[in-house]
């Protein structure tokens, strides 16, 4: 416009006009992304596709807008060339050849920004697809809570309201406030006191139903009391060492759930004094124990190589579960670690 060429906005104005209208003929908005200046690709996804005939239509009709445009302007130096900027070939008697290199240019000027743009696009939508799929995971792993739990609950619930109204209310409580927690999905992180306040509900409920056999003790550090951990992070390893460990043994047992800090990392410990874990199946065990494998699948997409977490057993000599991770700041538990 700078340079005098005044027909340069009212043209472009009028390609940008004939570019939403033809979108607007496409069968889908995303199909102006897969535009291609190559017939033969449109030609072989017609083939693809089978005989998608709206799609064909489509890029055919792009590529003639396009050149429609082009045409028009090259119309258009009927005027004097100061107002509107053109590769024109010069001469009465153009040669074939440079003008089909004009307009196939035109073709690809239109084209490869869309190719370049449409990268950017499939990149932003692969993270986001990305950031969804660790959302999914997380979600489902952290909703995963043994359904015998439940009924057997409900069952104790059952009984207890004939012998002990009052011990049956408590139960109820109990379990609701279990059952709150877990529908609490939308957090990935919760603070410490908050994950050992919502285990005590839970062997409360377990107590209930072994009795004395089932013992809890706890030495949690003052300082990690305000710490984050992920959500439902030792409710599994609880109910693992619950049915596994304790429940067959006799006698009975304790559960002991330890915690410190060193060098900003937070430890977390699991143990037992129940019938331990046979050895063939030690070795795999966080590949194929249900309730050690969520929590370790959970810390795999929540920190990625950023923890650790072993299993030591020994026969009739209990369990213990080690877990390491970093300390987070709040901003840090909004997202989780790329995997």
């Amino acid at each position: 416009m700078l340079h005098g060429e005044l027909l340069t906005m009212p043209l472009f104005a009028a390609v940008g006009v004939l570019g939403g209208v033809l979108r607007d003929l496409a069968p889908d908005p995303e199909e102006i992304w897969r535009f291609t200046p190559f017939p033969e690709l449109n030609l072989y996804r017609f083939f693809k596709e089978r005989f998608n005939h709206r799609r064909t239509v489509f890029a055919l009709e792009f590529m003639i807008g396009i050149l429609i445009a082009e045409f028009v302007r090259q119309k258009m130096t009927a005027f004097p060339p100061r107002y509107i900027f053109v590769l024109a070939p010069a001469g009465p008697t153009p040669p074939v050849l440079l003008i089909v290199a004009i307009y196939a240019f035109a073709l690809f000027v239109v084209a490869i920004p869309l190719k370049i743009w449409n990268n950017t696009r499939n990149e932003k939508k692969l993270e986001e697809q990305d950031r969804l799929l660790v959302e999914a995971r997380l979600a489902a792993l952290t909703s995963q809570i043994n359904p015998h739990f439940l009924f057997n609950t409900l069952n104790s619930v059952s009984s207890l309201i004939r012998t002990d109204p009052n011990q049956a209310r408590v139960m109820v409580v109990r379990l609701s406030k279990v059952l709150r927690r877990l529908l609490r999905k939308h957090e990935n992180f919760a603070p410490l006191r908050d994950e050992l306040s919502f285990i005590e509900d839970y062997l409360a409920i377990e107590t209930v139903r072994f009795g004395e056999k089932l013992r809890f003790e706890r030495d949690i550090a003052e300082d990690t009391l305000d710490m984050l951990v992920p959500s439902m992070l030792l409710q599994p390893l609880v109910e693992n060492s619950i049915k596994h460990g304790l429940s067959k043994k006799v006698e009975g047992g304790t559960i002991r759930i330890r915690t410190f800090r060193t060098e900003s990392r937070l430890h977390l410990l699991v143990e037992d004094d129940g019938v331990g874990i046979p050895e063939e199946k030690l070795a795999t065990l966080l590949d194929r124990g249900i309730g050690v494998t969520n929590v370790h699948e959970r810390l795999k997409v929540l920190f990625g190589a950023e923890y650790r977490m072993w299993v030591e057993s020994q026969p009739g000599h209990g369990a213990r579960i080690e877990i390491e991770v970093p300390e987070l700041a709040v901003a840090q538990a909004a997202e989780p670690a790329s995997v």
